[in-house]
């Protein structure tokens, strides 16, 4: 548990709880349901191996989570009363979407975009049999360029080297963009339009791209225009062009 505030307010007594560094992003993994420990670590790919191993103990000795072991194979879930911080979860995106207008680039990782993407497959609109979308990210490093979701009408997974099947359809995008459009900020047509976000590949699949996903569950919260969230600083770039805002003149 963290440091006391010495309050007996039941907020003080939950933060204690739970505003030590990482612990709410690893409830937010368990709320999608029971994970194993690497794809804990696949949805959290900046946290430590040590650190998240640290937190989730702390959350299983707090009765926040459950530790469930059958044979090799050890699994994490939430208990009833961690499943009651789902919808405080959905609340601090909710708010998050709605106000906080900058992210710098830093917080674009393609890992996470692609991990999170392979969770929101909607397996009833894709394709029969295996399909194999490569993402191309231009600007970004060499090590982190280049990224392939393999799909099925009922599995995903998402792979950083080639997997070595024919690739059906090819994403070349704009990191930040690609962001953009799976936040709901920027929709697919004017992504494609404006050329931030390019698909090749057969006519029919194409065109199906977008409907292979549910975006992000936050992307459809209302908010203000995305030029006024300014909480943690200015709007993109991107998005003062989309208001109209000239960057030069800023």
């Amino acid at each position: 548990m963290g440091a006391s505030y010495y309050q007996f307010c039941p907020v003080a007594k939950t933060m204690e709880l739970l505003d030590e560094r990482w612990t709410m992003l690893v409830v937010r993994e368990l709320v999608g349901g029971d994970r194993h420990f690497n794809d804990l670590r696949r949805g959290l790919p900046r946290m430590s191996p040590t650190l998240l191993s640290k937190r989730l103990q702390h959350l299983v000795a707090a009765g926040v989570a459950e530790r469930h072991k059958a044979g090799p194979e050890v699994r994490y879930r939430l208990s009833p009363a961690g499943r009651e911080l789902a919808p405080i979860v959905s609340a601090l995106g909710e708010w998050g979407i709605r106000w906080i207008g900058h992210l710098g680039e830093q917080d674009l990782d393609p890992k996470i975009l692609l991990w999170d993407m392979h969770h929101r497959v909607d397996h009833d609109a894709v394709p029969a049999g295996r399909t194999v979308i490569q993402f191309q990210f231009p600007a970004v490093a060499p090590s982190q360029r280049n990224w392939w979701l393999v799909l099925t009408p009922t599995e995903a997974d998402v792979c950083d080297a080639d997997p070595g099947f024919d690739v059906a359809v090819r994403v070349t995008a704009d990191l930040r963009s690609m962001v953009e459009v799976w936040l709901g900020d920027l929709e697919w047509t004017d992504a494609l339009r404006s050329g931030a976000v390019d698909i090749q590949g057969p006519e029919d699949l194409r065109r199906g791209v977008p409907a292979w996903f549910k975006l992000i569950s936050f992307a459809g919260v209302a908010r203000p225009a995305r030029a006024e969230r300014t909480i943690g600083g200015e709007p993109s770039t991107s998005a003062q062009e989309a208001a109209g805002t000239s960057v030069s003149a800023v």
